[in-house]
């Protein structure tokens, strides 16, 4: 069962700032040039990035009047997609410090830091009131918690009545023993991935209502076919997901695609709503 401090441990890189900035400045931007779209192959931490992120989206409904909340919002990638794309107010949750502070710069850098608050916090002890967001959404984040229902027990209590929780995680679809590292730990002991049907009796038991479940299989694996090709005919891009993945990287990608392969994990999404 992964505790708090391994996780955080897990995604600190130590430099990812300056990474970023660098790998920002290959393109030939700066902090005062650089878009939301040229940030998305890093910031979107992820299978399919910000592909999968709009497809999740669409099943969303998301107005410019909402107040979303993005639960382990990482460097806040899709935090200042939805932003931007729909004019809408974040608050992003992360464990981890680095991310915290390199996605408000990088929210910052966009003109999004007016719209976005990124801050550093567990998602099972939210300090915020009970039913003031409109939305929540999780991208790979359950992977690192075992307890599902007091997860969405939490994301029930602060989601308003009739608002809809998105989530978008790699979960367990067949059986037999997982390869690691992979993205998301570097040991089993450091992995909490669960099957859908974990998911869905602890969003009924929180009281949410299930609208869609949907399994991404084909999906990641075009996606990681195209991620390789890509890699090998130019190396790494100046940004992409290696430089939040550490030098076991090419290991962590290599694991991941066997693991789908096997159908033993795959991405999916399940879209909730709490009845009004």
């Amino acid at each position: 069962m992964p505790d708090i401090a391994s996780v955080a441990r897990h995604y600190t890189q130590g430099n990812l700032l300056d990474a970023i900035r660098a790998g920002v400045e290959h393109l030939g931007k700066s902090p005062d040039t650089v878009t939301v779209e040229d940030l998305a192959p890093v910031d979107e931490f992820h299978i399919g990035g910000r592909v999968a992120t709009e497809s999740l989206f669409e099943n969303v409904g998301v107005t410019p009047d909402d107040h979303l909340l993005d639960v382990g919002c990482g460097l806040g990638g899709a935090s200042r997609y939805v932003a931007k794309r729909y004019g809408c107010r974040v608050t992003g949750v992360d464990l981890t410090r680095e991310y915290v502070e390199t996605g408000s710069e990088l929210c910052s850098w966009v003109g999004l830091a007016d719209q976005i608050a990124l801050e550093q916090g567990n998602a099972m002890e939210l300090t915020c009131s009970d039913c003031v967001f409109d939305k929540a959404y999780m991208l790979h984040v359950g992977m690192n918690i075992a307890d599902k229902q007091r997860l969405t027990a939490e994301l029930y209590r602060v989601l308003k009545p009739g608002g809809i929780l998105a989530i978008y995680d790699v979960m367990r679809v067949g059986d037999g023993d997982l390869m690691f590292p992979v993205p998301w730990a570097s040991t089993e002991s450091e992995s909490a991935v669960s099957p859908p049907e974990e998911y869905r009796d602890a969003l009924r038991a929180a009281g949410f209502e299930v609208t869609v479940a949907r399994n991404r299989h084909d999906f990641a694996m075009d996606f990681f076919a195209r991620l390789q090709a890509a890699s090998s005919a130019e190396g790494p891009p100046p940004l992409g997901l290696h430089l939040l993945m550490g030098e076991a990287r090419a290991l962590k990608v290599k694991n991941m695609i066997a693991n789908i392969s096997r159908n033993l994990v795959a991405p999916v999404e399940i879209v909730s709503v709490k009845p009004w």
